[in-house]
């Protein structure tokens, strides 16, 4: 059956900034792929894939289940089943889920005693190495280990080295995009920069430590450490416009360095007239102080096209740039053709995307509808079909 809309990936797209985050990066740090959010709406069965193509041989998901789409993306990669990769779980994973964690070499997140002992408990079972990732707490009050209890947690793991590597010390910047949270940050830095001077005595340990998100890895060199956790940049977008706004100021560019990855695009699928003095769609929402030509478009909440921009939103049509009116429903929109009055059903609507001359971008959904781009990129379902271009 035919989709009312799809999505297109560009693989010139995420080659380009791929490239452009390695090289600010350097080569001595490690690039993690953050694919959590089904790709931060990119879907990971289509996503991984273009990345592994690319050279990324890290993965950061979620959950264990997100772990698990990563993997079978890669395992039915046209070239055979890639093994030289690592995927590393950053939240949620059950009890009941470690073991097929352990047995794949899945790496995780440790930021609680409770799951450290049921990672052990399972390893030892197995007779094999867990790969885990000590979460410490920095200032973020979210997950991870207090400083005071690491000495308690570093005993633990020495007395049990057999089964427990320690792949990674980590924590989380708490809002590196703002500079309203400069001072927090830099207090976080300094409490993690303590963490790793009080284990370099540890012969047991050689873990690799990371803090950085892009927006960190942009704002604060110093936190890209050993591995980098990159997820809005290399789909094209800076975190915000803050962050953006700093990166082309310190370095003296005039042009956004990232291609955005993804476009979205459906088609009319009804014209019809509206006469003057009438409403148009659900309610009192939009009013015609003339005759209107509207044109119906296939696309609604239900696909990520959020209610918030009842009146407010943009598509593109013939080149140009019209207005959404009325209500946004479940399943279809509402359009004024009055800018593209010889506009028909089947044409091409650009929802983000470019057209002729005419662009839509993620920012300007953000900006009209009162969310940040991370939100409406996730929000797009995952039975819209994602195409691969070049």
């Amino acid at each position: 059956m035919l989709p009312t809309s799809y999505i297109e990936i560009s693989k010139s797209a995420l080659a380009h900034n791929i490239s452009f985050i390695k090289n600010m990066l350097g080569p001595d740090v490690i690039f993690s792929s953050v694919v959590k959010g089904n790709a931060y709406g990119h879907n990971i069965s289509a996503f991984v894939p273009l990345v592994y193509e690319q050279g990324i041989r890290h993965f950061s998901v979620f959950s264990a289940s997100e772990a698990y789409e990563v993997k079978e993306a890669l395992s039915s990669e046209p070239s055979g089943q890639p093994t030289n990769y690592t995927i590393m779980i950053m939240g949620m994973i059950e009890n009941n889920q470690l073991e097929w964690a352990i047995e794949n070499g899945i790496e995780f997140y440790v930021f609680d005693k409770e799951r450290l002992h049921a990672a052990i408990a399972c390893a030892k079972k197995l007779n094999v190495k867990c790969n885990v990732h000590i979460e410490v707490e920095t200032g973020m009050n979210r997950t991870g280990f207090a400083l005071h209890d690491l000495e308690n947690v570093w005993q633990l793991i020495e007395k049990n080295n057999e089964y427990v590597n320690v792949a990674g010390i980590c924590t989380h910047l708490a809002g590196a995009e703002s500079i309203a949270n400069y001072k927090r940050i830099k207090d976080q830095q300094k409490l993690f920069n303590k963490v790793k001077k009080n284990v370099a005595d540890k012969a047991f340990l050689h873990p690799k430590f990371h803090a950085a998100c892009s927006a960190a890895a942009i704002r604060y060199p110093k936190s890209r450490q050993d591995l980098a956790r990159i997820g809005i940049m290399h789909y094209g977008f800076f975190p915000n416009n803050e962050t953006y706004i700093h990166y082309l100021t310190k370095n003296n560019f005039e042009e956004n360095p990232l291609k955005r990855v993804i476009s979205w695009k459906t088609k009319v699928m009804d014209i019809k007239e509206v006469k003057t003095g009438e409403f148009v769609g659900y309610g009192t929402a939009y009013f015609t102080n003339q005759k209107t030509k509207i044109a119906l478009i296939p696309v609604g909440y239900a696909h990520g096209f959020a209610r918030s921009l009842s009146n407010k939103g943009k598509v593109l049509l013939r080149g140009k740039r019209i207005n959404v009116i009325g209500v946004v429903n479940m399943n279809m929109i509402t359009v004024d053709l009055t800018d593209v009055p010889y506009a028909e059903r089947g044409d091409e609507v650009v929802l983000i995307g470019t057209q002729g001359e005419q662009e839509i971008s993620v920012s300007s959904f953000s900006n009209i509808g009162d969310f940040v781009n991370y939100e409406l990129l996730t929000r797009l379902p995952n039975d819209i079909p994602r195409i691969i271009k070049n």
